[in-house]
């Protein structure tokens, strides 16, 4: 299959994606299949990513403000498996009752969801990996998972300083685990949205080695 095509095919894929239900607790999750989660800071661009991914303006919500999802958002993806949108992290003005909830609820989902088959950490490019981030992969190590990284809002930076921030990403990645990688992109510009596509796709079907 040439590359247009698998491209055209994937595309067809992503825009059946649909909501399937919220849970604010991990039983509440359906039970069997394939999941690739969706982690990363308030903030960070995750609902822009799977809208961009999805083709779909409004599959997941976006909002002005940061970190008001406090659930865990479950997507079908055709027949291949599930994405798991997760609350995001990090937002100074959140309440701190709600702070310890989620990262209880994530720290869980890393630890005892058998589903998850890999990790999508959306970072963005202009801060890089933080704190919190890490203490996401420390969570995601035990469970030896790929984890694959967007550099979102990549269109704000310069091309060379673009890749000069993956090049040190990636190097940050591979020095803890040969399964991390990483990509640019851009929900606004839609950089790197095929690629994305087809390496997320990999992950839910099984099909990634190390890169």
């Amino acid at each position: 299959m040439s590359e247009a095509a698998r491209n055209a095919e994937l595309a067809r894929l992503w825009r059946s994606a649909a909501f399937v239900l919220s849970a604010a607790r991990l039983p509440d999750l359906p039970r069997g299949g394939r999941e690739v989660a969706f982690a990363g800071r308030s903030n960070a661009g995750k609902s822009s990513a799977l809208n961009a991914l999805t083709g779909q303006n409004s599959l997941a919500r976006t909002s002005k403000t940061p970190g008001r999802t406090q659930l865990i958002n479950l997507f079908t993806l055709g027949e291949v498996g599930h994405l798991a949108d997760l609350p995001g992290y990090g937002f100074a003005a959140a309440p701190k009752a709600i702070k310890v909830q989620w990262v209880n609820l994530i720290e869980r989902y890393f630890g005892h969801r058998d589903e998850l088959a890999a990790v999508v950490l959306i970072v963005d490019i202009r801060r890089g990996l933080g704190e919190l981030d890490q203490q996401l992969l420390n969570w995601v190590t035990p469970r030896f998972l790929p984890v694959h990284v967007l550099l979102t809002k990549a269109d704000k930076l310069s091309r060379n300083a673009a890749k000069q921030a993956l090049f040190q990403i990636e190097r940050e990645l591979k020095a803890q685990n040969p399964l991390y990688t990483a990509q640019l992109f851009s929900a606004t510009a839609k950089q790197g949205v095929d690629e994305a596509r087809a390496r997320i796709s990999d992950l839910l079907r099984g099909e990634v080695a190390a890169s």
